[in-house]
Formats: structure tokens, sequence, C-alpha cells
């Protein structure tokens, strides 16, 4: 299992490493502050960190929402038993 794991890997590096290879133009962005030219390749891995990130992210944060949550409910009912013992 973790041999088809690393053959994946190096699977999608190498595909990451061709499509940047082959996207070597220079793109600029315009920010209303900061003009930046950068290579297409680095632009899709930078967008591509940035959203796995932000996912990431948002998957923490719901998660862990969700487990204080549970951990309230948790206390109201473990509050209530021993009262009603």
């Amino acid at each position: 299992m973790r041999l088809i794991a690393i053959l994946v890997l190096l699977f999608f590096v190498a595909a990451g490493v061709v499509v940047g290879a082959l996207n070597a133009d220079l793109v600029g962005y315009d920010f209303a502050f900061a003009r930046v030219s950068v290579p297409k390749g680095a632009a899709l891995l930078a967008v591509l960190v940035l959203g796995w990130l932000l996912g990431g992210l948002t998957a923490w944060l719901g998660m862990s929402l969700r487990q204080r949550r549970l951990q309230r409910q948790r206390r109201k009912e473990s509050g209530k038993t021993p009262a009603a013992a």
C-alpha cells in the first residue's frame, strides 16, 4: 500500500513538472498596489497551494466547531444525569 502511494505521488510530481515546463510563458498580474509577472506554472502552483490551504482550513474549522458543539451537549447531559440520580 505504501509503495502504491509513493508511486502515485511520484506520478503527480512528474506531471506537475511537465505542466510547469510546458507553461513557461510569463503571465502578468496587476494587483492595485503592485504588478507581478510570473510563469504560468508558478501561478498554477500558487493557486493550487492556496486552494489546498483554504480547503484544509475550512474543513478543520468545520470539524472543530462540530466537536465543540458535541462537547457542550455532553457536558449538559452529564450535568443533568447526576442531578436526577
